[in-house]
């Protein structure tokens, strides 16, 4: 579990697509350095979000760590377009003495999204996003999305300033502190970002169909259920009268 709050902003060092050392596992891995400030209490197995994406610690030593990449966290996020040299977000597993300053956000990637305009507003900066398309495997997340609301993006809790359901899209306002702590605000028009909606909205949805029995539509379940209770109470009064 995360925050939000990005710590630290770390560099990529190396890339292996095929990494065949014990720490690589035979699979896709990234090495990523300057990581000294997080680095400090970390043991093989520990949980570091990068760039928003909850990643298992393979090796590491005072300066970098190594993390591994499955095929699907390659499909779902921004992490396999990464090059050496490229700064990313880096936040540690949260502990519980500590401040929880952005919200509750698991490092589970839902999809990424695409830079569509970016305006400077005084010292801060606007960003507009899109996202996908829904798709047989992937439910639109705008039901999830409010202004006001919380999102994650690369990693980093921030609030939607704007969201407009007929267009898929939705925006954020970057102030100048924040623009110097993320990677986000040196992402130009057309760049892809891991998006991860508030987990709250989705723990409610599933409890609201729950109640409504599944989808809400199965006859004498839920809302149906209710309702043709009740239709089936007037008749019966009105047959009484």
């Amino acid at each position: 579990m995360f925050t939000g709050i990005v710590e630290h902003l770390g560099l990529i060092e190396d890339i292996q697509q095929l990494d065949t050392s014990e720490s690589g596992g035979g699979g896709w891995s990234l090495t990523i350095g300057s990581s000294a400030p997080i680095l400090g209490d970390c043991h093989i197995g520990d949980s570091i979000s990068v760039n928003g994406c909850c990643l298992t610690v393979t090796e590491f030593n005072r300066e970098s760590f190594k993390v591994g990449l499955a095929p699907e966290t390659l499909s779902k996020t921004n992490l396999g377009e990464l090059k050496v040299g490229d700064n990313v977000d880096l936040e540690r597993a949260v502990n519980g003495h500590v401040r929880f300053g952005g919200h509750f956000v698991q490092g589970h990637i839902d999809t990424t999204a695409t830079i569509i305009s970016r305006t400077e507003d005084g010292n801060s900066l606007r960003l507009l996003f899109k996202l996908p398309a829904p798709t047989a495997g992937q439910n639109s997340l705008l039901p999830y999305l409010i202004p006001k609301g919380f999102i994650a993006i690369d990693g980093a809790s921030l609030t939607l300033t704007y969201v407009n359901d007929a267009d898929a899209t939705f925006g954020v306002m970057l102030i100048a502190h924040t623009q110097a702590k993320i990677v986000l605000a040196a992402k130009q028009v057309g760049a892809n970002v891991n998006i991860e909606v508030d987990m709250v909205g989705k723990y409610v949805e599933k409890a609201v169909l729950a109640s409504l029995g599944s989808d809400g539509t199965a006859a004498g379940s839920g809302l149906v259920g209710i309702i043709e209770r009740v239709v089936e109470k007037v008749l019966a009064n009105k047959s009484s009268a």
